[in-house]
């Protein structure tokens, strides 16, 4: 029976996986951003973000190229507060959403919240692209001239190199107001759709929402995981002709903006907000791929004979071994694993990670309406951020928690930084977050009882580190391949299933079969649908973190110094500074076959057990 969504709020989170207590689970507190939607303070901060964006305008528009060094300072900062403001009201209406996405009441309050920051920024299109304009040896001089502007300029670097491909003013000013009924609108469908969906599994007495369907993909009984998997394929084939509008619609309205912009490729608007060079990116994709059969395919290979099967079905993908206990982590060992492996590092890192616990800056449960998934959101760099989880308690939860907390604790370093710089490119995003769960595995490894106990931990962690790297790397291609093929026509659901069907083959290797059904699973992938090519993110930031994990084994001195300076820079640095200090370069092609080598030697490592 589904409970009212205020009953669920207040009712013990103790809610069991597998019969198992998870204790009581901890629920947001968003106090810190706001009380209450009718808060006072939300509709003072709203007040003054509309009256500030006019008058921003008027003082400013038309006269950026004139400002000297401390004028120019002041209009940063003038505009560093706006974006503050309208980000705390924001992060505050999509935080409520994402507790409850079918709840109409919170639907129509981010809505509303959107539509009114929308028109009220709407007077601030002109700055960007009026910034863009001023003469380059102007810029530098006037950054040049106050350290404390000079401090922003790796803000304005990244905006500049947007200039190229900016449209007329009239054109941008249109496009921002559009935002609200194109790709945000066809966001929230995706969302409200997925998280409303329930699937009837062989088996179950109910019909299970997405996360507990998707979580069978990990039961121990294997009539189990196919039940979830043909599920699963039965409910994304009920809904595709909607999940195939969707797709089509965001990727046909990213080509006609990038055509009018004339990006050169699909990827080109994701590579410039990442800070991160093409030739980079497209090294890390080819060193991957190149790697499949050493990778995935021996893995998947291994674990076929683990399961006594000649042939594996992709319900088999994420089985657990069958020595593997069925262990289910209750919130406070969960809590007290991933604090110890903070604290084996650092102290400071697990003190940093300790408000999330005892605070209310986590939201663990899985509700009714909730959002699948899991998301580590900054909010705004004057109060901190929140951690959304869909907690069950297996071991993948266990790393889930770490990494969004590594991300929690990167966020709060980079605060430090402001508003304007303390956001990290997407590529340097994921490396607290997976050096996260790299400490809390190799704090695991270390307690591990016995060999066999080993062997599960270290099977465990290559397949965590093949969904990573692997996994997204081949998502990366099936939105390539998406993009490329939209721009001919649009595309069919069994033209989009087909394209799946290629990069789940080549990177899942030969030991797999594909039941009926399963072309459909890229219906449900959130990243396709909010955020283009995002994925190679989570592949560079594993294998990013896998060298600097090897040098931190080497005893580099003053590695946790030079860790903790990283975080803290945010935005504030490119790659190649921020990596410097520890000896590495990411343009360096062999940089990816480093982090791919510790993948390599965890296999080398499991088939040693075997003889």
């Amino acid at each position: 029976m589904t409970l009212p969504f205020a009953a669920q709020i207040a009712r013990d989170a103790a809610t069991d996986a597998g019969g198992m207590p998870l204790g009581r689970l901890p629920e947001w507190d968003l106090a810190d951003l706001y009380t209450a939607p009718d808060a006072p303070e939300l509709r003072r901060d709203l007040a003054w973000l509309e009256g500030e964006c006019a008058d921003f305008a008027a003082a400013y528009a038309g006269h950026l190229a004139a400002l000297d060094a401390a004028a120019m300072l002041a209009c940063v900062r003038r505009y560093e507060a706006i974006d503050r403001v309208a980000g705390r009201i924001m992060s505050y209406a999509g935080l409520r959403y994402y507790q409850h996405t079918t709840d109409p009441a919170r639907a129509k309050f981010m809505s509303d919240m959107q539509d009114r920051i929308t028109a009220a920024t709407t007077a601030l299109v002109f700055f960007g692209l009026e910034f863009n304009r001023i003469a380059q040896a102007h810029y530098e001089a006037v950054f040049g001239a106050d350290p404390d502007l000079a401090r922003y300029r790796p803000v304005f670097d990244r905006m500049r190199a947007m200039a190229p491909y900016q449209l007329s003013d009239e054109l941008e000013t249109f496009l921002h107001d559009q935002s609200v009924v194109g790709a945000s609108a066809w966001n929230k469908l995706f969302d409200e759709t997925i998280a409303g969906m329930h699937f009837a599994v062989a088996g179950e007495a109910e019909p299970l929402g997405i996360e507990a369907t998707l979580n069978l993909m990990t039961d121990p009984d294997r009539a189990r995981r196919e039940a979830g998997a043909r599920a699963l394929a039965e409910g994304f084939g009920e809904k595709l002709p909607l999940f195939a509008r969707v797709h089509n619609t965001l990727a046909k309205e990213k080509e006609i903006s990038d055509r009018w912009r004339k990006l050169p490729s699909p990827q080109m608007g994701r590579h410039l907000s990442n800070h991160v060079e093409p030739e980079v990116v497209e090294a890390l994709r080819n060193a991957v791929v190149a790697a499949y059969p050493r990778l995935s395919h021996r893995y998947y290979a291994l674990k076929a004979k683990w399961l006594g099967l000649e042939r594996l079905q992709v319900w088999d993908r994420n089985a657990p071994l069958a020595l593997q206990e069925n262990r289910i982590f209750g919130w406070e060992e969960a809590r007290d694993l991933v604090s110890r492996a903070y604290a084996g590092f650092h102290p400071d890192l697990a003190k940093l990670a300790e408000p999330f616990f005892t605070q209310g800056w986590i939201d663990a449960a899985v509700k009714e309406g909730k959002a699948p998934g899991a998301f580590a959101h900054p909010t705004v760099s004057d109060v901190h951020p929140y951690i959304m989880l869909n907690y069950l308690g297996k071991p993948r939860d266990v790393m889930t928690l770490a990494h969004e907390l590594g991300h929690g604790v990167h966020q709060r370093l980079a605060a430090e930084q402001g508003e304007l710089l303390s956001a990290t490119p997407l590529t340097l995003a994921e490396t607290a977050s997976v050096f996260g769960e790299m400490l809390t595995f190799r704090t695991m490894l270390a307690e591990a009882k016995d060999q066999a106990a080993r062997k599960v931990l270290l099977a465990g962690k290559v397949e965590d580190m093949i969904n990573t790297v692997v996994r997204q790397i081949a998502f990366y291609d099936f939105e390539c391949k998406l993009h490329a093929a939209r721009r001919e026509g649009e595309l069919t659901p069994e033209d989009i299933g087909a394209l799946w069907m290629s990069v789940q083959a080549q990177s899942l290797g030969p030991v797999f079969d594909y039941m009926e059904g399963y072309e459909t699973f890229w219906a449900y992938i959130p990243h396709f649908v909010h955020s283009p090519f995002y994925v190679y993110a989570y592949a560079f930031g594993d294998g990013l973190v896998n060298a600097l994990y090897a040098v931190y084994a080497e005893g580099a001195p003053g590695f946790e110094d030079k860790y903790f300076d990283m975080l803290k820079a945010g935005g504030s640095k490119h790659h190649k500074d921020l990596l410097a200090p520890f000896g590495l370069d990411a343009s360096d092609p062999a940089f990816w076959d480093k982090g791919l080598s510790m993948i390599e030697g965890f296999i080398d490592e499991l088939e040693a057990m075997e003889g």
